[in-house]
């Protein structure tokens, strides 16, 4: 697609998400597209480490966690819920998240990937039990709910927040990975020893695109409980991290774009199949529907539904090009 036809199409999609609250006043709807411009930031930074870098990890949620309980913890301790305890809250995360992200990112990104997933997934799975055990601070497995500044509490606000954040990370990912810095990254993920070989310090450069992911990650996990004004021990499970691989493999891996179509896939394809269970018994059980959504979809776009459009595209423009 042109650049053009590119930029008119995502200028036009905007327009249509900055007006339909004006069309369609509906309350369940404001929540669940704000889950997906959510869950689209956080999918995006899995993105970066997967589809960018080439690194697989099972325990990205734990920037997420980290950035949902300590925005929760700053309105929950604060005398009066502001806006400046939430900014604080977001530089908190930030910090905790570049220095969690570092630390892992120097002890494993030097070894083979799935030391580093494992890794991953096991602090993942401490942090879990840290909050589970630290009651007087988290209120354990049951969690806590908090209260949010007024701005927060609107849901036709919050929703344009959401949205404004999706749009501002997308772009700044993509400036990430367009850059010097992620053509690099795009080098060791094609061809490791060839990019070392030219001198680039492989390592380094994972550290970094890993902690730009764990930023991204728990800024998202401070929306994420911030919309729901609730938090427990959920925000650290494995199931969050592998909602972010589904939502990034149907979309696309390496694409960014993907991430954000993904995500509105996986989250519509939960509502809808959820509310279906009203109807009849069958779809009580709705995770095998979904399993089988998930099923066709690999089937159908092989590498995800921006990546075989693409693929699609260049067949095209060969025959095309054949026929001259």
């Amino acid at each position: 697609m042109r650049p053009s036809k590119r930029f008119f199409l995502s200028f036009f999609i905007l327009l249509v998400l900055a007006t339909l609250p004006f069309l369609y006043d509906s309350r369940t709807w404001f929540i669940l597209l704000s889950q997906i411009f959510i869950f689209a930031v956080f999918a995006m930074s899995y993105d970066l480490l997967l589809g960018y870098t080439g690194v697989v990890s099972f325990g990205h949620a734990m920037f997420f966690g980290i950035g949902a309980y300590t925005l929760a913890i700053f309105m929950k301790r604060a005398d009066e819920s502001t806006m400046v305890g939430v900014f604080l809250a977001a530089l908190v995360t930030l910090i905790l998240s570049m220095i969690l992200s570092f630390i892992i990112g120097m002890l494993t990104l030097r070894l083979k990937n799935h030391y580093f997933a494992m890794l991953t997934l096991a602090v993942a799975g401490l942090l879990m039990v840290v909050a589970e055990k630290w009651r007087s601070l988290t209120m354990g497995s049951d969690g806590f709910t908090f209260m949010v500044p007024a701005l927060l509490r609107d849901r036709l606000t919050f929703y344009f927040i959401s949205l404004l954040f999706m749009v501002i990370s997308y772009f700044c990912l993509r400036q990430f990975t367009e850059s010097p810095l992620g053509k690099v990254l795009a080098a060791i993920r094609e061809n490791e020893i060839r990019a070392e070989s030219l001198g680039y310090r492989v390592l380094y450069y994972r550290v970094i695109a890993n902690v730009v992911a764990g930023m991204f990650a728990g800024l998202s996990g401070m929306l994420y409980a911030a919309s729901l004004r609730f938090v427990n021990t959920s925000v650290f499970s494995t199931e969050i991290t592998l909602d972010a691989l589904l939502m990034t493999i149907i979309g696309g891996v390496g694409t960014l774009v993907g991430a954000i179509i993904g995500s509105g896939l996986i989250e519509l394809a939960k509502h809808g199949l959820m509310g279906l269970a009203k109807v009849h018994w069958v779809f009580e059980r709705w995770i095998i529907f979904f399993g089988m959504v998930y099923i066709l979809a690999v089937m159908f776009f092989p590498k995800g539904i921006v990546g075989t459009v693409r693929q699609w595209r260049k067949k095209e423009s060969k025959h095309r090009y054949s026929r001259l």
